[in-house]
């Protein structure tokens, strides 16, 4: 009796081995099949497609995807395996498991996926996403997700009731929000301020409020408080942002950096009006602070502000501004070089990246940008790496590369040092400016170095970002002309035109406007502007003399 009773418990046992091993046989190559459908048949498809929102997607969801279909199929076996389904906490491990995948899948979904078309997004309208907001969405929602996967393993895996400690949180939520409403006030007017102002971080702003007009720099949009730059009284207030959004704001520095200017002169109508306004228009291309084409502005500067019978001596000025524009033309004739290098290797990547890059196709793109790094001055240094302390070899690799810069005094970074640094012993430069003018250009030329490793590293090692090569390069383009240095433009080139004939205090006289643009207000304290149009008129008296200034003048 015992032993047909052992028979048939053995028998009962190898039925049911017998069922645990099909059913994981035909799982498994349930997985294969996924696996092969997932990483082979979808991401051959989606590599045709113009837009690569479906590759990225498929490779972030690929792994798992994968995880889930595995984990999900054992928690069916021993949910179906009478004598397993009695190992409570064995479940229990894989639902936890199935949980994690989940709150992995959706963390990464949001930062490559989401996070990425946001600041595409926000690069496009020029909002400030990319500074203040996107950061914050980052580190909060990737918090979120791990608070609701951890809380729903802690339930699910171990059986804990959370709910009294939800209510309490959300009662504490109440509560606190209420004492700090006029923090979170401040808090929703910054997230305002950034979505609907169009202006970005160092934008010299004009603020009109109740205390009146304020000139100064827009340093920062914070969570509570936007940080200024004053330059009446040289020093950084800190506007709460629900009192920000109350100002009426004008921005000087948009759409370019450089500062629109107009004025006025008045001429006696008996001269020659066609020859005078020659005379102005060249003096305002003469003036080194003004914009311009610089070989025009070079000639002129030679006719001109010659003003050694004065008291100032403008000899150091004109000067340092010849040496000053030809520094400058030499940068951007380097950014000129740089740009058709880098359209050149977008022609490249459009053309070799439609069905994925061979290894052959890589090396060619990379043998393009090595030039575009010499061109801008970095070169790849290989460090070592400790390969035994190295869990991934991509990840050894990309951490043996590192770019420094070149000592070639022809790169664009040592351009634009050699251009900023005679800027600085411009006679009208005050002592802020020499810690201002480095500032901003040093911090250019950190962003450059930071956008193009990143470049650097994708071009290395494309992945399954191959389709996406192109657009990354028509970043740094873009970037280049709008944010790094703006080129000069025919529409900024000065104007003088004549508006009309005036009549006073019984003399008429000739009106001419001039329009011309100031380069950087943001140094001289704020007063550049004002100074440089007193030199101009000041030289246009001088040229125009007895014979035609009006009479009135």
């Amino acid at each position: 009796m015992q032993l047909d009773l052992f028979a048939i418990q053995l028998q009962e046992i190898l039925q049911e081995a017998l069922y645990v091993l099909v059913d994981l046989v035909t799982k498994l190559a349930g997985a294969i099949g996924l696996y092969a459908i997932l990483f082979y048949l979808l991401r051959s498809l989606f590599r045709k497609f113009e837009r690569d929102i479906a590759l990225v997607t498929l490779n972030v969801s690929s792994d798992p995807v994968l995880a889930i279909f595995v984990l999900t199929a054992f928690k069916i076996t021993i949910h179906n395996t009478e004598s397993l389904a009695r190992v409570v906490w064995l479940e229990r491990i894989f639902i936890g498991g199935i949980v994690i995948a989940i709150s992995y899948w959706s963390l990464q979904l949001f930062k490559q996926v989401l996070i990425y078309y946001l600041k595409e997004y926000a690069t496009a309208t020029e909002a400030m996403w990319d500074d203040v907001l996107i950061p914050l969405l980052e580190g909060v929602i990737p918090t979120v997700i791990v608070l609701v996967g951890g809380s729903a393993v802690l339930q699910l895996c171990f059986g804990l009731d959370l709910t009294g400690a939800w209510l309490t949180l959300g009662g504490g939520a109440f509560v606190i929000g209420f004492a700090v409403k006029d923090i979170l006030a401040n808090f929703f007017s910054g997230i305002v301020l950034l979505l609907d102002s169009p202006f970005q971080f160092g934008d010299v702003l004009r603020l009109e409020g109740d205390n009146g007009t304020q000139l100064g720099i827009l340093r920062k949009i914070g969570v509570r408080v936007t940080r200024f730059y004053l330059f009446e009284t040289h020093t950084e207030v800190y506007i709460p942002n629900s009192v920000m959004q109350g100002q009426k704001i004008t921005n000087l520095s948009r759409p370019i950096e450089p500062v629109y200017f107009l004025t006025t002169i008045e001429l006696n109508p008996k001269c020659d009006l066609e020859q005078a306004k020659k005379v102005m228009q060249e003096i305002i291309q003469a003036h080194p602070d003004t914009l311009g084409d610089i070989e025009t502005k070079l000639n002129c500067l030679e006719r001109y502000y010659d003003w050694t019978d004065v008291a100032d001596d403008f000899v150091a000025k004109k000067e340092n501004g010849k040496k000053r524009l030809l520094a400058e033309n030499a940068v951007n004739e380097k950014l000129a070089e740089i740009e058709q290098s880098l359209e050149a290797l977008i022609i490249t990547l459009q053309f070799v990246e439609e069905g994925g890059l061979t290894q052959d196709e890589i090396e060619t793109v990379q043998q393009e940008f090595s030039g575009v790094l010499e061109l801008i001055g970095l070169t790849v240094i290989h460090q070592s790496a400790d390969s035994k302390r190295s869990f991934f070899k991509l990840k050894q690799v990309q951490a043996s590369l590192h770019l420094e810069e070149t000592q070639d005094p022809d790169s664009l970074i040592n351009l634009v040092r050699k251009w900023y640094r005679i800027w600085l012993r411009d006679p009208n430069v005050v002592d802020q400016d020499e810690y201002v003018l480095p500032e901003i250009w040093e911090h250019k030329i950190e962003l450059l170095k930071r956008r193009v490793q990143k470049l650097h590293q994708k071009i290395m090692h494309p992945l399954y970002e191959e389709t996406r090569l192109d657009d990354y390069v028509k970043r740094l383009v873009q970037w280049l002309r709008d944010r790094f240095k703006q080129a000069r433009s025919k529409w900024q080139e000065p104007q003088v035109r004549m508006e009309g004939v005036v009549h006073y205090e019984g003399y008429t006289y000739i009106q001419f406007i001039l329009n011309y643009y100031v380069d950087d207000i943001r140094l001289e304290d704020g007063e550049r502007g004002i100074r440089v149009n007193s030199d101009i008129h000041r030289e246009i008296m001088r040229h125009l003399k007895e014979n035609c200034q009006s009479p009135g003048v």
